[in-house]
């Protein structure tokens, strides 16, 4: 096993492949990364408040509509794994910048259809952008800021906290200034990635990087399936996914069935999203300063724990409690990113780490909100879905625990 030495030196010699750049070019960069988090969610947080509208607008069958909760993981996990051979070819600034050239065609053009076919093709060309750039943005970090992962990680988790909730709360009062026309409503966020691009162009002329330079910072490709902090990443990765997007999905509808106004049980879920915006920038900071991370594996976890039995049982009963526990149970995800930087010794590793980490748990999550709904159904009682919810915390804790050990995935994958 190399040793702290040979780690840093490791670590100067990849930062020695980059050319010296003035120092507006770095606070280029981190804007770039914030406006680029900022534009990760809202293709489909936009979309949810203005469904019912897309539907009637469209013709769209209830069956083609719920095939749109399962089409953003599965556009992540499918999309994800090609971003690492883009990186090496033409390298990640510019792999990012065309990922913000998608999601701005993919939702400005939706907003402009008439066929629901077409409408779901956009929204998948806008969404394999958001794969590309949720693998690549964690590789951009270790490779331009390795001295800072923990403070960008959490700038850029938040950021992405801050877009997801932003185009939740805001989109049907947009909508409604601009005439009540959903086009208008979503297309707005089109607008709002067009800014993302146009700064991410500027990056790519400012940083020009080539194919070749590009591939050699990539590094050699790594058997990562043989490792096993890359496999427990890619289960705690699927299992937090599950728990985010049922609690997404299914939150308001469970205050609801407990007697909560739906005008409180939407509040109730804004208070979830909320809470993950100021802990989404401490946690990676706090994260980053440790070696092994499995305390807070440990906390996030419980906290959910103790969420989902507290909904399961007196949803109606101090109701902001278990939506602030639920909230801080899906920090679990910059959590993630921050360990996804961390695993890894080269900017190479965790393009490989983040694509198989992220691909893979986006296909884990598929079927959790789907098995929720049909539990729900099933028995017309949350008692099973909540407590699935709570009984999957368990194993998320468990191989967290694993992922979280101050280990390397290049040491396991060639040892």
């Amino acid at each position: 096993m190399p040793t702290p030495a040979a780690t840093a030196h490791q670590t100067r010699a990849e930062r020695s492949t980059l050319p010296a750049r003035p120092k507006y070019a770095a606070w280029l960069l981190i804007a770039a990364i914030a406006l680029a988090a900022l534009n990760l969610r809202p293709v489909v947080t936009s979309l949810g408040p203005l469904l019912k509208q897309v539907q009637a607008d469209l013709g769209m069958s209830a069956t083609v509509a719920g095939l749109l909760a399962a089409v953003p993981s599965l556009c992540f996990a499918v999309f994800g794994v090609a971003a690492p051979a883009l990186a090496r070819r033409v390298g990640p600034i510019v792999v990012v910048a065309a990922g913000m050239g998608a999601i701005t065609l993919g939702v400005v053009a939706r907003s402009f259809t008439g066929s629901t076919a077409l409408f779901l093709l956009l929204t998948a060309v806008a969404l394999a952008g958001v794969a590309v750039a949720n693998v690549l943005l964690p590789v951009i970090i270790k490779r331009y800021f390795p001295d800072r992962v923990g403070p960008m990680i959490g700038m850029y988790s938040m950021a992405l906290s801050v877009g997801t909730s932003l185009a939740a709360a805001t989109t049907v009062p947009l909508t409604d200034a601009l005439g009540g026309d959903w086009r208008l409503g979503l297309g707005v966020w089109g607008a709002v990635a067009a800014v993302a691009l146009v700064v991410w162009l500027v990056v790519v002329l400012v940083r020009r990087e080539r194919g070749g330079r590009a591939a050699a910072q990539q590094g050699a490709k790594l058997p990562i399936v043989r490792s096993r902090t890359a496999w427990a990443l890619a289960l705690f990765f699927g299992l937090q996914s599950t728990s985010a997007y049922a609690t997404m999905g299914w939150l308001p509808k469970i205050y609801q069935d407990a007697g909560v106004s739906a005008g409180a049980s939407g509040v109730l879920l804004a208070v979830v999203m909320a809470v993950s915006v100021p802990a989404s920038f401490v946690l990676p900071n706090l994260a980053a300063r440790r070696g092994d991370q499995r305390i807070f594996v440990l906390v996030l976890g419980l906290c959910g724990i103790t969420g989902f039995l507290g909904l399961m049982l007196a949803a109606g009963t101090a109701s902001w409690l278990w939506a602030v526990l639920v909230g801080l149970s899906m920090c679990a995800f910059p959590l993630a990113l921050t360990m996804l930087g961390l695993r890894a010794r080269t900017a190479g590793g965790v393009a490989q780490l983040s694509a198989f980490a992220q691909s893979l748990g986006y296909l884990i999550s598929i079927p959790g909100p789907i098995l929720i709904g049909a539990l729900y159904q099933h028995t017309g009682r949350w008692y099973l879905p909540l407590g699935l919810l709570a009984l999957l915390l368990v194993p998320q804790i468990l191989v967290g625990s694993r992922a979280a050990r101050a280990r390397f995935i290049e040491d396991e994958a060639v040892g």
